[in-house]
């Protein structure tokens, strides 16, 4: 059984060990880590799972984004990373952070979600190409997928996503 907490600044050498190990070298020369460079993670979105003994076996980030275009500047949330030990791969850990944490930021009152990533995995989650939306880049455009935690959200919203310095809510 896994027990899933809000991260804590306890946990985050931790969790960037698990990424380590989970992602390839290099992983922050991506273009998603421009828009994370110097930028907390969301609170209460960013989750650690741990099992009865307390070893991280898990861990999935949010971070604040905003999209800028034309029809204005709209907040959005960009997912990832998501990981999963490998010794616990392959349980269902990874969709249980994934789908537990969407729920958190529908709950808190967020709207939207994106990420760059493979959109036959996430398109189980709900996640569908991201049209007209431009990751910095070089990020493939096929790669980058959105979520409506509300009805609409993602309606007429174009533009480039741009780096922002603080959460788009506290919900303290």
């Amino acid at each position: 059984m896994y027990h899933l907490t809000a991260e804590t600044e306890k946990d985050w050498w931790e969790v960037e060990a698990l990424y380590d190990l989970c992602f390839a070298p290099g992983r922050e020369a991506l273009s998603s880590y421009r828009l994370r460079d110097g930028v907390e993670p969301v609170a209460h979105l960013s989750l650690v799972a741990r099992d009865d003994a307390g070893i991280l076996a898990g861990a999935i980030r949010f971070w604040p984004v905003s999209i800028v275009g034309d029809n204005g500047s709209h907040d959005a949330l960009l997912l990832g990373p998501v990981a999963v030990h490998p010794t616990r791969q392959g349980e269902g850990l990874g969709g249980h952070l994934i789908r537990e944490s969407l729920l958190v930021a529908r709950d808190l009152g967020m709207d939207r979600v994106m990420l760059v990533g493979d959109a036959p995995y996430y398109s189980r989650f709900g996640f569908s190409k991201l049209e007209n939306v431009v990751m910095p880049p070089p990020t493939n455009p096929d790669r980058v997928l959105a979520y409506r935690l509300q009805d609409g959200s993602w309606d007429g919203i174009t533009g480039s996503v741009t780096r922002v310095t603080s959460a788009p809510v506290d919900p303290a």
